[in-house]
């Protein structure tokens, strides 16, 4: 096997990672904040509006993070700095 295959190998494995593991996190702050909302919600329902609100703000903020780690598994499949490198390195 050769640099470049590995190179590759470890990129796909990395990104796969990155996702599995990097959306569990916001995926159970998701729940939590959910069931707490309604938590609240059922306690006051004069402040729904506040409520509501601060919880979709909230939400944004979680999903960000597994937007993230979107965002870094597609720069290690598709902009790979270590790929160019090796390619060179193989050419020459």
């Amino acid at each position: 096997m050769d640099n470049l295959t590995l190179i590759a190998i470890c990129s796909i494995i990395t990104a796969g990672l990155t996702i599995g593991i990097g959306v569990v996190g916001p995926s159970l702050a998701e729940g939590a904040a959910i069931a707490n909302a309604l938590k609240a919600l059922a306690q006051q329902p004069d402040a729904s509006s506040t409520i509501t609100r601060t919880l979709f703000v909230g939400l944004a903020m979680i999903e960000s993070t597994a937007i993230y780690c979107f965002v870094v598994s597609m720069i290690v499949l598709f902009s790979n700095p270590f790929w160019n490198y090796f390619v060179e390195k193989a050419g020459s």
